[in-house]
């Protein structure tokens, strides 16, 4: 959270359909690649307030999803919307720890807070045989990238290219299936309710709460001027 106030920075992302960039067309394009049937058990690794849910779910038609987030307003936040579906299993806990197995691991931008190679190791013990992981990472999309695009994951280690995060997955001891850029589409989806929600708490907010309005605006000019250079990599990866 780049070390702003908490307590302001859940104020902003309350009631937000999405806690990253995401759309459907991602969810049914890694599900075919990975090869899933409508049996499917699926983990939803930090699952937010559960966008990402429907599209689960249309994959899994007779099968079921396990949504996880550490952040029990979110998972109440999922339960208004899914709690009263029998497919549907939601828990405030670590991400990193399920209990398997799960045919199809999906995790949306999590991966950033720990690592590639930490996330993968720890779900591979999750995994059924055969089975196969999503996630999303920073990727640069030039070998040449501009400050701006650089400054826009403020100061994120790992950041690198396709190239980059296949090695982090070959050094988990995982292959790569197939990569997909996650879309404007799927960007425009996240911000845009954020940019309704930071207009209305502009009125009234207090020193603390217009720092993270601020930095939140930034965020999403940042990208908007930067997209063609940088954004996130979905990769379906496999343990060998």
């Amino acid at each position: 959270m780049s070390g702003w106030d908490q307590e302001a920075f859940f104020t902003v992302h309350a009631d937000l359909p999405r806690e990253g960039p995401g759309e459907t067309a991602d969810v049914a394009w890694a599900a075919e690649v990975a090869g899933l049937t409508s049996r499917v058990r699926i983990l939803d690794a930090a699952c937010g307030p559960g966008g990402d849910l429907g599209a689960l779910l249309r994959v899994a038609a007779r099968g079921h999803v396990t949504a996880i987030d550490t952040h029990a307003p979110f998972i109440e936040a999922a339960r208004v919307r899914w709690g009263k579906d029998a497919r549907v299993t939601l828990l405030t806990g670590d991400y990193l720890t399920p209990e398997g197995p799960f045919d199809f691991i999906w995790s949306a931008g999590a991966v950033y807070f720990v690592g590639i190679e930490t996330a993968l190791t720890a779900w591979r013990g999750a995994l059924a045989e055969g089975g196969a992981i999503a996630f999303s990472e920073p990727c640069l999309f030039t070998d040449a990238p501009s400050e701006g695009a650089i400054a826009f994951w403020e100061g994120y280690a790992r950041l690198t290219d396709a190239q980059g995060i296949a090695a982090q997955v070959t050094a988990a001891g995982f292959e790569t299936v197939a990569t997909r850029v996650i879309s404007d589409i799927a960007w425009e989806s996240y911000f845009r309710p954020m940019q309704d929600r930071l207009r209305k708490l502009r009125r009234g907010a207090d020193a603390r709460l217009l720092e993270v309005i601020a930095a939140h605006e930034a965020e999403i000019a940042g990208w908007r001027a930067h997209k063609a250079e940088t954004g996130y990599l979905l990769s379906v990866v496999r343990p060998v």
